[in-house]
């Protein structure tokens, strides 16, 4: 398939306002990809590149060659040309991609060129998110979207997906399976305000574990060989020798855990968060993060994700010791969860996470079986832009624009903006950060890819004209950057709402 024939579609997919007339684009143009093209034709109309690494930033797109007249790139020469830069590296690399760039971009067209900066610059998830193509591979190719979902979900490989659905159909998907040694989707937990609420979401019996402040992991064990995990499924397994020794010390043949994994200082005490994110990074080896665990997905050669929630702590308990475990109470009451709750947060922790007893694992879900709950409204949003700062902040890049996620468009809309609890070493941290994602920059703001994830606490939500989402966040500021999260893992504009509505009921 010619290149400029997916800028077109993608052109058409932002302009239609329906969702399912969005699907239909998206399906009829995954249909007339070759199944060579499928991988990368997939990743395009998703807005990304299949490549997570190209090294081509902002600085590299300020000078480029004029278009070409006539469209002669394939949807291969384009994943060809970006595989090749992402291949570059040491001496001489950066001449060398700048010269792949100029060669890219002379053989595109004005659209395409509209197309390829959008891909770099992230602009495209405005329009063709992840989740509107699983919806489109289930309509192209005829499997049952649950089928697509499902093996989404245990891939973890949308690209994948998409070429077995569209080229083996219901039987090549038939296939998927947990596999010990290849990470799932982790399951995710909504929000609500208070235990009351949540516990009223999961339904009873319910439990209460502790919310601990750490980095999610996900641990794979057949036999001696051992795999660690993170929430966007990269290998920790060489910066986390602690976990993988915890794990080894277990009497099992094999074994797939979730949990957190948390850096504690020498009175065996948690440390912050950001210690444990840093602990997290070091590629030497010599991090040291306390595992907890709270479910498992797999035990000695039998699959529990089925399994009700119960089903899974009883297997739990049997394989993990209680010093690896989160700490977990059993709910039955409204009255259970508003105590459980006060007494983590007196005890120094971030809240609860409250779980039905009689759901399974609903792997890369965001659903009703898991809500948690803390002593402050928090959200984890998405950095759409940033402003240069004033006075003692001159020269650093300051006020945030933050936006929460609308799984309906593939977007973010904008709930509105903070400079407030940012640390000097978080000001120059995000400045270098945020210049890095720019992609387009006047004298006081910087627009940036959306993938900067930022965990901001607020007094409240209120009615907005000012934002297209009608709301925007009182008081808001900085806890935390997550690095451990993609922009699809963030709050989104319904849970906003939702904070809105439970807080100003009479609200119209």
């Amino acid at each position: 398939m010619r290149f400029v024939e997916l800028a077109s579609v993608s052109a058409d997919v932002a302009r239609t306002p329906g969702r399912n007339a969005k699907i239909d684009l998206l399906a009829d143009a995954l249909r007339k990809l070759e199944p060579s093209e499928l991988s990368p034709g997939a990743s395009y109309l998703s807005g990304e590149l299949r490549q997570r690494q190209t090294g081509v930033g902002y600085a590299s797109l300020r000078e480029l060659p004029p278009p070409a007249d006539t469209a002669s790139l394939s949807v291969t020469d384009v994943d060809e040309a970006f595989a090749a830069m992402s291949r570059l590296s040491g001496k001489g690399s950066q001449a060398a991609r700048r010269q792949a760039v100029a060669e890219l971009f002379g053989a595109a067209t004005e659209p395409e060129r509209r197309f390829l900066i959008g891909l770099l610059s992230g602009e495209l998830r405005q329009g063709a998110q992840a989740g509107l193509l699983v919806d489109a591979v289930a309509r192209a190719s005829g499997v049952p979207i649950a089928q697509v979902r499902r093996a989404l979900l245990l891939a973890g490989d949308l690209k994948l997906v998409a070429v077995d659905a569209l080229t083996g159909g219901t039987d090549a998907l038939a296939g998927y399976a947990l596999t010990v040694g290849r990470p799932l989707s982790p399951m995710l937990a909504q929000s609500a305000a208070t235990p009351t609420d949540a516990l009223a979401d999961t339904g009873v019996p319910a439990a209460a574990d502790t919310k601990i402040d750490g980095v999610r992991i996900q641990v794979h064990r057949d036999g001696d060989q051992i795999s660690v995990f993170s929430r966007s499924l990269d290998d920790l397994t060489a910066r986390v020798p602690v976990v993988v020794e915890a794990v080894r010390a277990l009497d099992v043949t094999s074994i797939v855990l979730d949990g957190e994994a948390v850096g504690v200082d020498d009175t065996g005490r948690a440390v912050p968060f950001q210690e444990t994110s840093s602990r997290a990074a070091r590629r030497d080896g010599t991090a040291v993060l306390q595992p907890f665990f709270f479910d498992i997905l797999h035990l000695d050669g039998a699959d529990l994700l089925d399994e009700p929630a119960s089903v899974r702590w009883a297997a739990l308990e049997r394989a993990v010791p209680a010093g690896l475990r989160v700490e977990r109470t059993m709910l039955t009451s409204p009255d259970d969860a508003e105590r459980v709750f006060a007494a983590a947060v007196a005890a120094g922790h971030e809240g609860l996470v409250i779980k039905s007893a009689a759901a399974p694992y609903d792997v890369g879900r965001r659903g009703s079986a898991w809500v948690k709950v803390k002593p402050r409204h928090t959200l984890d949003l998405v950095v759409l832009a940033v402003e240069w700062g004033h006075g003692r902040r001159k020269g650093l890049l300051s006020n945030l624009h933050l936006g929460a996620r609308d799984p309906d468009t593939g977007g973010f809309v904008m709930l509105g903006k903070t400079f407030k609890g940012m640390t000097d070493e978080m000001l120059r941290w995000q400045t270098d950060r945020l210049k890095s994602l720019a992609v387009e920059e006047s004298d006081w703001v910087v627009k940036v890819r959306p993938e900067l994830v930022v965990e901001i606490a607020f007094d409240g939500v209120q009615k907005s004209p000012r934002y297209p989402g009608g709301v925007a966040l009182r008081f808001a500021r900085v806890l935390r950057y997550r690095e451990d999260k993609r922009p699809e893992d963030a709050d989104t504009i319904a849970a906003v709402r939702a904070i809105h509505t439970s807080t100003h009921p009479t609200d119209s």
